[in-house]
Protein backbone atom coordinates (compact mmCIF):
# COMPACT_ATOMS: atom_id res chain seq x y z
CA UNK A 1 0.00 0.00 0.00
CA UNK A 2 1.05 3.56 -0.54
CA UNK A 3 0.78 4.00 3.20
CA UNK A 4 3.80 1.72 3.54
CA UNK A 5 5.26 2.37 0.12
CA UNK A 6 8.97 3.02 0.34
CA UNK A 7 8.37 3.55 3.98
CA UNK A 8 11.61 3.55 5.44
CA UNK A 9 13.23 5.14 2.41
CA UNK A 10 10.92 8.11 2.13
CA UNK A 11 9.92 8.38 5.77
CA UNK A 12 10.46 12.11 5.72
CA UNK A 13 7.41 12.44 3.51
CA UNK A 14 5.35 11.39 6.43
CA UNK A 15 5.22 14.18 8.98
CA UNK A 16 3.86 17.01 6.92
CA UNK A 17 3.40 15.27 3.62
CA UNK A 18 5.19 17.58 1.20
CA UNK A 19 7.02 15.89 -1.51
CA UNK A 20 8.83 18.64 -3.09
CA UNK A 21 10.62 20.43 -0.61
CA UNK A 22 11.00 18.87 2.59
CA UNK A 23 13.69 16.97 4.21
CA UNK A 24 12.81 13.92 2.21
CA UNK A 25 16.38 12.83 1.82
CA UNK A 26 17.01 13.01 5.54
CA UNK A 27 16.12 9.32 5.86
CA UNK A 28 17.41 8.38 2.44
CA UNK A 29 18.09 4.69 2.60
CA UNK A 30 21.57 3.52 1.80
CA UNK A 31 22.67 -0.01 1.01
CA UNK A 32 26.37 -0.37 1.73
CA UNK A 33 28.00 -3.46 0.25
CA UNK A 34 31.39 -5.02 0.38
CA UNK A 35 32.31 -4.80 -3.28
CA UNK A 36 31.28 -3.15 -6.51
CA UNK A 37 30.57 -5.23 -9.63
CA UNK A 38 33.32 -5.08 -12.25
CA UNK A 39 30.75 -3.80 -14.74
CA UNK A 40 30.01 -0.82 -12.51
CA UNK A 41 33.69 -0.05 -12.06
CA UNK A 42 34.34 -0.23 -15.81
CA UNK A 43 31.62 2.24 -16.57
CA UNK A 44 32.13 4.63 -13.68
CA UNK A 45 32.73 7.56 -16.00
CA UNK A 46 29.23 7.49 -17.52
CA UNK A 47 26.72 10.23 -16.86
CA UNK A 48 24.55 8.45 -14.29
CA UNK A 49 27.50 7.80 -12.03
CA UNK A 50 28.93 11.31 -12.23
CA UNK A 51 25.84 13.50 -11.86
CA UNK A 52 26.53 13.94 -8.15
CA UNK A 53 29.95 15.43 -8.81
CA UNK A 54 28.69 18.58 -10.50
CA UNK A 55 27.78 21.88 -8.85
CA UNK A 56 24.14 22.15 -7.70
CA UNK A 57 21.73 24.46 -9.48
CA UNK A 58 18.97 24.14 -6.89
CA UNK A 59 18.53 25.13 -3.27
CA UNK A 60 16.00 24.09 -0.64
CA UNK A 61 15.43 26.62 2.17
CA UNK A 62 13.68 25.48 5.34
CA UNK A 63 11.53 28.07 7.09
CA UNK A 64 10.20 26.13 10.09
CA UNK A 65 7.52 28.47 11.44
CA UNK A 66 3.94 27.35 11.97
CA UNK A 67 1.03 28.77 13.89
CA UNK A 68 0.60 25.38 15.59
CA UNK A 69 1.80 21.81 15.10
CA UNK A 70 -0.59 19.63 13.09
CA UNK A 71 -1.50 16.33 14.72
CA UNK A 72 0.37 14.28 12.08
CA UNK A 73 3.50 16.44 11.83
CA UNK A 74 6.94 15.21 12.90
CA UNK A 75 8.97 17.80 11.00
CA UNK A 76 11.33 20.24 12.70
CA UNK A 77 9.13 23.29 13.21
CA UNK A 78 8.88 26.29 15.54
CA UNK A 79 5.27 26.91 16.60
CA UNK A 80 4.62 30.65 16.91
CA UNK A 81 1.10 30.42 18.32
CA UNK A 82 -2.13 31.64 16.81
CA UNK A 83 -1.73 35.07 18.42
CA UNK A 84 1.65 35.84 16.84
CA UNK A 85 1.63 38.99 14.72
CA UNK A 86 3.07 36.98 11.83
CA UNK A 87 0.10 34.61 11.99
CA UNK A 88 -2.37 37.41 11.21
CA UNK A 89 -2.07 38.32 7.53
CA UNK A 90 -4.31 41.38 7.82
CA UNK A 91 -1.82 42.93 10.24
CA UNK A 92 1.32 42.23 8.25
CA UNK A 93 1.45 45.71 6.79
CA UNK A 94 0.56 47.79 9.83
CA UNK A 95 2.82 50.82 9.97
CA UNK A 96 5.59 50.40 12.52
CA UNK A 97 4.72 46.79 13.35
CA UNK A 98 7.75 44.85 14.50
CA UNK A 99 8.50 41.40 13.09
CA UNK A 100 8.38 38.42 15.39
CA UNK A 101 11.94 38.26 16.81
CA UNK A 102 11.93 34.46 16.58
CA UNK A 103 11.57 34.74 12.80
CA UNK A 104 14.10 37.54 12.49
CA UNK A 105 16.72 35.71 14.57
CA UNK A 106 16.26 32.49 12.64
CA UNK A 107 16.53 34.20 9.24
CA UNK A 108 19.72 35.93 10.36
CA UNK A 109 21.11 32.53 11.36
CA UNK A 110 20.03 31.06 8.03
CA UNK A 111 21.76 33.88 6.16
CA UNK A 112 24.94 33.15 8.11
CA UNK A 113 24.75 29.53 6.97
CA UNK A 114 24.34 30.52 3.33
CA UNK A 115 27.26 32.95 3.50
CA UNK A 116 29.48 30.34 5.18
CA UNK A 117 28.73 27.70 2.53
CA UNK A 118 31.72 27.45 0.22
CA UNK A 119 32.40 24.95 -2.55
CA UNK A 120 35.46 24.05 -4.61
CA UNK A 121 33.73 23.51 -7.95
CA UNK A 122 35.55 24.78 -11.03
CA UNK A 123 32.36 26.48 -12.15
CA UNK A 124 29.38 27.65 -10.15
CA UNK A 125 26.31 28.05 -12.37
CA UNK A 126 23.43 30.20 -11.21
CA UNK A 127 20.66 28.62 -9.19
CA UNK A 128 17.79 27.55 -11.44
CA UNK A 129 15.34 26.61 -8.66
CA UNK A 130 14.77 27.70 -5.08
CA UNK A 131 12.17 26.06 -2.86
CA UNK A 132 11.00 27.62 0.40
CA UNK A 133 9.57 24.79 2.47
CA UNK A 134 8.62 24.40 6.09
CA UNK A 135 6.86 24.80 8.30
CA UNK A 136 4.76 27.54 6.79
CA UNK A 137 7.09 29.85 4.84
CA UNK A 138 4.25 32.30 4.13
CA UNK A 139 4.46 33.37 7.78
CA UNK A 140 7.83 34.99 7.06
CA UNK A 141 7.64 38.73 6.21
CA UNK A 142 8.58 39.53 2.58
CA UNK A 143 11.52 41.74 3.61
CA UNK A 144 13.13 38.72 5.31
CA UNK A 145 12.43 36.52 2.27
CA UNK A 146 14.14 39.25 0.25
CA UNK A 147 17.20 39.04 2.51
CA UNK A 148 17.43 35.29 1.93
CA UNK A 149 17.11 35.60 -1.84
CA UNK A 150 19.67 38.40 -1.97
CA UNK A 151 22.12 36.27 0.01
CA UNK A 152 21.57 33.27 -2.27
CA UNK A 153 22.11 35.49 -5.30
CA UNK A 154 25.32 36.98 -3.93
CA UNK A 155 26.71 33.64 -2.85
CA UNK A 156 25.68 31.39 -5.76
CA UNK A 157 24.03 33.54 -8.40
CA UNK A 158 20.33 33.36 -9.22
CA UNK A 159 19.05 32.85 -12.76
CA UNK A 160 16.68 35.62 -13.94
CA UNK A 161 14.08 32.99 -14.85
CA UNK A 162 14.64 30.74 -11.83
CA UNK A 163 11.65 28.81 -10.50
CA UNK A 164 11.16 30.16 -6.97
CA UNK A 165 8.55 28.16 -5.07
CA UNK A 166 7.01 28.87 -1.69
CA UNK A 167 4.74 26.72 0.45
CA UNK A 168 1.84 28.84 1.68
CA UNK A 169 -1.03 27.95 4.01
CA UNK A 170 -4.50 29.47 3.87
CA UNK A 171 -4.94 32.18 6.48
CA UNK A 172 -1.26 33.19 6.54
CA UNK A 173 -1.20 35.63 3.62
CA UNK A 174 -3.35 38.15 1.85
CA UNK A 175 -3.24 39.62 -1.62
CA UNK A 176 -0.79 42.38 -0.69
CA UNK A 177 1.66 40.00 0.92
CA UNK A 178 1.51 37.67 -2.09
CA UNK A 179 2.10 40.60 -4.47
CA UNK A 180 5.13 41.66 -2.45
CA UNK A 181 6.53 38.12 -2.58
CA UNK A 182 5.98 38.00 -6.33
CA UNK A 183 7.93 41.25 -6.73
CA UNK A 184 10.85 39.49 -5.04
CA UNK A 185 10.73 36.71 -7.64
CA UNK A 186 8.45 34.11 -6.03
CA UNK A 187 6.68 32.67 -9.06
CA UNK A 188 5.33 29.35 -7.87
CA UNK A 189 2.95 28.78 -4.94
CA UNK A 190 2.30 25.45 -3.23
CA UNK A 191 -0.96 25.88 -1.35
CA UNK A 192 -1.42 23.57 1.66
CA UNK A 193 -5.17 22.94 1.46
CA UNK A 194 -5.13 19.26 2.58
CA UNK A 195 -8.95 18.87 2.68
CA UNK A 196 -12.17 20.70 1.79
CA UNK A 197 -14.08 19.60 4.90
CA UNK A 198 -13.91 21.67 8.09
CA UNK A 199 -14.35 18.61 10.28
CA UNK A 200 -11.31 16.91 8.74
CA UNK A 201 -9.15 20.03 8.98
CA UNK A 202 -10.11 20.44 12.63
CA UNK A 203 -9.46 16.77 13.37
CA UNK A 204 -5.95 17.14 11.88
CA UNK A 205 -5.16 20.20 13.98
CA UNK A 206 -4.88 22.43 10.92
CA UNK A 207 -4.93 26.14 11.70
CA UNK A 208 -7.23 27.04 8.80
CA UNK A 209 -10.78 26.28 7.74
CA UNK A 210 -12.47 25.81 4.38
CA UNK A 211 -13.50 29.48 4.16
CA UNK A 212 -9.82 30.45 4.34
CA UNK A 213 -9.04 27.88 1.65
CA UNK A 214 -11.37 29.62 -0.80
CA UNK A 215 -10.00 33.00 0.26
CA UNK A 216 -6.43 31.86 -0.39
CA UNK A 217 -7.35 30.45 -3.80
CA UNK A 218 -8.92 33.81 -4.67
CA UNK A 219 -5.76 35.66 -3.60
CA UNK A 220 -3.62 33.40 -5.80
CA UNK A 221 -5.86 33.94 -8.81
CA UNK A 222 -6.32 37.69 -8.30
CA UNK A 223 -2.55 38.14 -8.08
CA UNK A 224 -2.05 36.33 -11.38
CA UNK A 225 -0.02 33.37 -10.10
CA UNK A 226 -0.24 30.95 -13.00
CA UNK A 227 2.14 28.34 -11.64
CA UNK A 228 0.48 27.13 -8.46
CA UNK A 229 -0.03 23.78 -6.84
CA UNK A 230 -2.53 22.41 -4.35
CA UNK A 231 -1.72 19.81 -1.69
CA UNK A 232 -4.28 17.25 -0.52
CA UNK A 233 -4.02 14.43 2.06
CA UNK A 234 -5.88 11.13 1.91
CA UNK A 235 -6.47 8.45 4.57
CA UNK A 236 -7.26 10.97 7.30
CA UNK A 237 -9.18 9.87 10.43
CA UNK A 238 -12.92 9.59 9.69
CA UNK A 239 -12.35 10.43 6.02
CA UNK A 240 -14.76 8.66 3.69
CA UNK A 241 -14.39 7.97 -0.02
CA UNK A 242 -17.18 10.48 -0.64
CA UNK A 243 -15.23 13.17 1.24
CA UNK A 244 -12.11 12.37 -0.74
CA UNK A 245 -13.97 12.53 -4.04
CA UNK A 246 -15.41 15.90 -2.99
CA UNK A 247 -11.95 17.27 -2.17
CA UNK A 248 -10.60 16.08 -5.51
CA UNK A 249 -13.58 17.54 -7.38
CA UNK A 250 -13.25 20.92 -5.66
CA UNK A 251 -9.50 20.91 -6.25
CA UNK A 252 -10.04 20.32 -9.96
CA UNK A 253 -12.67 23.06 -10.07
CA UNK A 254 -10.13 25.45 -8.51
CA UNK A 255 -7.92 24.86 -11.57
CA UNK A 256 -4.42 24.64 -10.13
CA UNK A 257 -1.83 23.63 -12.71
CA UNK A 258 -0.29 21.15 -10.29
CA UNK A 259 -1.73 18.89 -7.59
CA UNK A 260 0.19 16.89 -4.99
CA UNK A 261 -1.64 14.05 -3.25
CA UNK A 262 -0.23 12.41 -0.14
CA UNK A 263 -1.32 9.41 1.89
CA UNK A 264 -1.26 10.07 5.62
CA UNK A 265 1.50 8.37 7.58
CA UNK A 266 1.09 7.97 11.33
CA UNK A 267 4.42 8.63 13.03
CA UNK A 268 5.51 7.87 16.57
CA UNK A 269 5.77 10.94 18.74
CA UNK A 270 2.94 12.79 16.99
CA UNK A 271 -0.53 13.27 18.41
CA UNK A 272 -1.92 10.90 15.79
CA UNK A 273 0.77 8.41 16.73
CA UNK A 274 -0.50 8.43 20.30
CA UNK A 275 -4.16 8.20 19.30
CA UNK A 276 -4.34 5.88 16.32
CA UNK A 277 -3.05 2.60 14.92
CA UNK A 278 -2.54 2.47 11.13
CA UNK A 279 -5.19 0.40 9.39
CA UNK A 280 -7.59 0.53 12.33
CA UNK A 281 -10.67 2.74 12.67
CA UNK A 282 -11.06 5.70 12.55
CA UNK A 283 -8.17 5.48 10.08
CA UNK A 284 -9.03 3.70 6.83
CA UNK A 285 -7.90 0.17 6.11
CA UNK A 286 -5.12 -0.45 3.62
CA UNK A 287 -7.77 -1.50 1.09
CA UNK A 288 -9.55 1.81 1.59
CA UNK A 289 -6.28 3.73 1.30
CA UNK A 290 -5.62 1.98 -2.01
CA UNK A 291 -9.05 3.01 -3.20
CA UNK A 292 -8.29 6.63 -2.28
CA UNK A 293 -5.10 6.48 -4.33
CA UNK A 294 -6.82 4.91 -7.32
CA UNK A 295 -9.60 7.48 -7.14
CA UNK A 296 -7.11 10.35 -7.17
CA UNK A 297 -5.29 8.89 -10.15
CA UNK A 298 -8.52 8.35 -12.07
CA UNK A 299 -10.10 11.74 -11.34
CA UNK A 300 -7.00 13.85 -11.83
CA UNK A 301 -5.88 12.11 -15.01
CA UNK A 302 -9.45 12.34 -16.26
CA UNK A 303 -9.28 16.09 -15.69
CA UNK A 304 -6.18 16.44 -17.86
CA UNK A 305 -3.40 16.16 -15.29
CA UNK A 306 -0.34 14.02 -16.00
CA UNK A 307 0.56 11.67 -13.14
CA UNK A 308 4.28 12.26 -13.52
CA UNK A 309 5.44 11.07 -10.09
CA UNK A 310 3.93 8.86 -7.39
CA UNK A 311 2.36 11.82 -5.55
CA UNK A 312 2.46 14.53 -8.23
CA UNK A 313 0.11 15.57 -11.03
CA UNK A 314 0.55 18.47 -13.42
CA UNK A 315 -0.84 20.08 -16.50
CA UNK A 316 1.44 20.36 -19.51
CA UNK A 317 4.42 22.61 -18.78
CA UNK A 318 3.86 22.82 -15.03
CA UNK A 319 5.89 19.99 -13.53
CA UNK A 320 7.78 21.21 -10.49
CA UNK A 321 11.31 21.86 -11.78
CA UNK A 322 12.73 21.70 -8.27
CA UNK A 323 11.20 18.29 -7.61
CA UNK A 324 12.60 17.00 -10.88
CA UNK A 325 16.10 17.69 -9.53
CA UNK A 326 15.36 15.15 -6.78
CA UNK A 327 13.88 12.52 -9.09
CA UNK A 328 16.82 12.81 -11.49
CA UNK A 329 19.28 12.28 -8.62
CA UNK A 330 20.99 15.61 -9.23
CA UNK A 331 22.83 17.53 -6.48
CA UNK A 332 21.17 20.34 -4.54
CA UNK A 333 21.95 22.71 -1.70
CA UNK A 334 19.85 22.89 1.44
CA UNK A 335 19.80 25.46 4.20
CA UNK A 336 18.02 25.67 7.51
CA UNK A 337 16.88 23.61 10.44
CA UNK A 338 16.77 19.88 9.69
CA UNK A 339 17.27 20.32 5.95
CA UNK A 340 19.20 17.77 3.91
CA UNK A 341 21.52 18.57 1.00
CA UNK A 342 23.15 16.39 -1.65
CA UNK A 343 26.50 17.82 -2.73
CA UNK A 344 29.61 15.99 -3.86
CA UNK A 345 27.89 12.65 -3.36
CA UNK A 346 27.17 13.31 0.34
CA UNK A 347 23.62 13.50 1.68
CA UNK A 348 23.98 15.66 4.76
CA UNK A 349 21.20 16.44 7.26
CA UNK A 350 21.42 19.51 9.44
CA UNK A 351 20.40 19.30 13.12
CA UNK A 352 16.67 19.30 13.86
CA UNK A 353 16.94 21.27 17.11
CA UNK A 354 17.58 25.01 17.05
CA UNK A 355 20.40 24.96 19.59
CA UNK A 356 22.30 22.25 17.72
CA UNK A 357 21.62 23.97 14.39
CA UNK A 358 23.03 27.22 15.81
CA UNK A 359 26.18 25.34 16.84
CA UNK A 360 26.38 23.79 13.38
CA UNK A 361 26.32 27.22 11.71
CA UNK A 362 29.12 28.39 14.02
CA UNK A 363 31.15 25.29 13.12
CA UNK A 364 30.50 25.95 9.44
CA UNK A 365 31.80 29.50 9.79
CA UNK A 366 34.90 28.12 11.50
CA UNK A 367 35.48 25.52 8.79
CA UNK A 368 34.70 22.63 11.13
CA UNK A 369 31.51 21.28 9.48
CA UNK A 370 31.78 18.58 6.81
CA UNK A 371 28.62 19.04 4.72
CA UNK A 372 30.06 18.47 1.21
CA UNK A 373 31.37 15.20 -0.18
CA UNK A 374 34.50 14.81 -2.30
CA UNK A 375 32.70 13.02 -5.12
CA UNK A 376 33.77 9.54 -4.04
CA UNK A 377 30.69 7.38 -3.53
CA UNK A 378 29.86 3.70 -3.37
CA UNK A 379 28.44 2.95 -6.82
CA UNK A 380 25.95 0.58 -5.19
CA UNK A 381 24.51 3.60 -3.42
CA UNK A 382 24.26 5.46 -6.72
CA UNK A 383 22.51 2.47 -8.32
CA UNK A 384 19.95 2.12 -5.52
CA UNK A 385 19.28 5.86 -5.56
CA UNK A 386 18.62 5.77 -9.31
CA UNK A 387 16.35 2.74 -9.04
CA UNK A 388 14.36 4.21 -6.18
CA UNK A 389 13.94 7.63 -7.75
CA UNK A 390 13.31 6.45 -11.31
CA UNK A 391 10.52 4.09 -10.34
CA UNK A 392 8.73 6.94 -8.54
CA UNK A 393 8.22 8.65 -11.90
CA UNK A 394 6.02 7.99 -14.91
CA UNK A 395 9.14 7.96 -17.09
CA UNK A 396 10.52 5.00 -15.18
CA UNK A 397 13.98 3.44 -15.34
CA UNK A 398 15.96 4.20 -18.50
CA UNK A 399 17.59 0.83 -19.17
CA UNK A 400 20.18 1.83 -21.77
CA UNK A 401 21.72 4.51 -19.56
CA UNK A 402 21.53 2.25 -16.53
CA UNK A 403 23.21 -0.54 -18.49
CA UNK A 404 26.03 1.75 -19.61
CA UNK A 405 26.66 2.74 -16.01
CA UNK A 406 26.27 -0.57 -14.21
CA UNK A 407 26.47 -3.29 -16.85
CA UNK A 408 24.09 -5.22 -19.09
CA UNK A 409 24.23 -8.16 -16.70
CA UNK A 410 22.60 -6.04 -14.01
CA UNK A 411 19.88 -4.89 -16.41
CA UNK A 412 19.17 -8.49 -17.43
CA UNK A 413 18.95 -9.55 -13.78
CA UNK A 414 16.51 -6.75 -12.96
CA UNK A 415 14.35 -7.74 -15.93
CA UNK A 416 14.35 -11.39 -14.83
CA UNK A 417 13.23 -10.42 -11.34
CA UNK A 418 10.45 -8.25 -12.77
CA UNK A 419 9.19 -10.75 -15.36
CA UNK A 420 6.27 -11.98 -13.21
CA UNK A 421 5.20 -8.38 -12.55
CA UNK A 422 5.34 -7.50 -16.24
CA UNK A 423 3.09 -10.50 -16.82
CA UNK A 424 0.71 -9.41 -14.05
CA UNK A 425 0.56 -5.89 -15.43
CA UNK A 426 2.18 -4.11 -12.47
CA UNK A 427 5.24 -3.15 -14.55
CA UNK A 428 5.15 -1.82 -18.12
CA UNK A 429 7.95 -2.23 -20.69
CA UNK A 430 8.39 0.49 -23.31
CA UNK A 431 10.55 0.83 -26.41
CA UNK A 432 12.38 3.89 -27.75
CA UNK A 433 9.09 5.40 -28.92
CA UNK A 434 7.50 4.65 -25.54
CA UNK A 435 5.26 2.05 -27.15
CA UNK A 436 4.53 -0.96 -24.98
CA UNK A 437 6.61 -4.09 -25.46
CA UNK A 438 4.31 -7.11 -25.16
CA UNK A 439 4.92 -9.76 -22.54
CA UNK A 440 5.77 -12.54 -25.00
CA UNK A 441 8.51 -10.46 -26.62
CA UNK A 442 9.79 -9.40 -23.21
CA UNK A 443 9.99 -13.02 -21.99
CA UNK A 444 11.86 -14.01 -25.15
CA UNK A 445 14.39 -11.23 -24.61
CA UNK A 446 14.87 -12.16 -20.96
CA UNK A 447 15.49 -15.79 -21.86
CA UNK A 448 18.08 -14.99 -24.56
CA UNK A 449 21.49 -14.55 -22.92
CA UNK A 450 23.00 -13.40 -26.22
CA UNK A 451 20.80 -10.29 -26.39
CA UNK A 452 21.25 -6.98 -24.62
CA UNK A 453 17.74 -6.41 -23.43
CA UNK A 454 18.26 -2.64 -23.20
CA UNK A 455 18.69 -2.54 -26.99
CA UNK A 456 15.04 -3.57 -27.31
CA UNK A 457 13.38 -2.39 -24.09
CA UNK A 458 14.20 1.24 -23.31
CA UNK A 459 12.15 1.82 -20.15
CA UNK A 460 10.66 -0.08 -17.26
CA UNK A 461 7.98 1.81 -15.36
CA UNK A 462 5.42 1.03 -12.70
CA UNK A 463 1.83 0.84 -13.92
CA UNK A 464 -0.44 3.65 -12.76
CA UNK A 465 -2.02 3.11 -10.28
CA UNK A 466 -1.56 -0.59 -9.46
CA UNK A 467 2.21 -0.67 -9.86
CA UNK A 468 2.69 2.50 -7.83
CA UNK A 469 0.68 0.90 -5.03
CA UNK A 470 3.22 -1.93 -4.89
CA UNK A 471 6.23 0.33 -5.31
CA UNK A 472 7.83 -0.58 -1.97
CA UNK A 473 7.91 -4.27 -2.80
CA UNK A 474 8.87 -3.78 -6.44
CA UNK A 475 11.70 -1.37 -5.75
CA UNK A 476 13.01 -3.67 -3.02
CA UNK A 477 13.29 -6.46 -5.60
CA UNK A 478 15.58 -4.31 -7.76
CA UNK A 479 17.67 -3.47 -4.69
CA UNK A 480 18.19 -7.19 -4.25
CA UNK A 481 19.84 -7.32 -7.67
CA UNK A 482 22.32 -4.49 -7.19
CA UNK A 483 22.79 -5.20 -3.49
CA UNK A 484 22.31 -8.95 -2.98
Amino acid sequence: MLKTTISPIFSSFTGKPKCSSKLFFRAFSKVVLQDTPPSARRNASTNLTTLHKGPPTSAYVHLPFCRKRCHYCDFPILALGMSSSSARPSNVYEEGKEDDPRITNYVNLLVREIKATRTDFDTNPNLETVFFGGGTPSLVPPKLVSLILETLSLNFGLSPDAEISMEMDPGTFDGQKLKDLMKLGVNRVSLGVQAFQDELLKACGRAHGVSQVYEAIEFVKECGVENWSMDLISSLPHQTLEMWEESLRLAIESQPNHVSVYDLQVEQGTKFGNLYTPGQSPLPSETQSAEFYKTASSMLRGAGYEHYEVSSYSRDGFKCKHNLIYWKNKPFYAFGLGSASYVGGLRFSRPRRLKEYTNYVADLENGAANWCGNGDVDLKDVATDILMLSFRTSKGLELKEFGKAFGSEVVKSICKVYEPYVESGHIVCLDDMRSEVMIDEFKTLVANDEVKIEDHVRYLRLKDPDGFLLSNELISLSFGVVAP
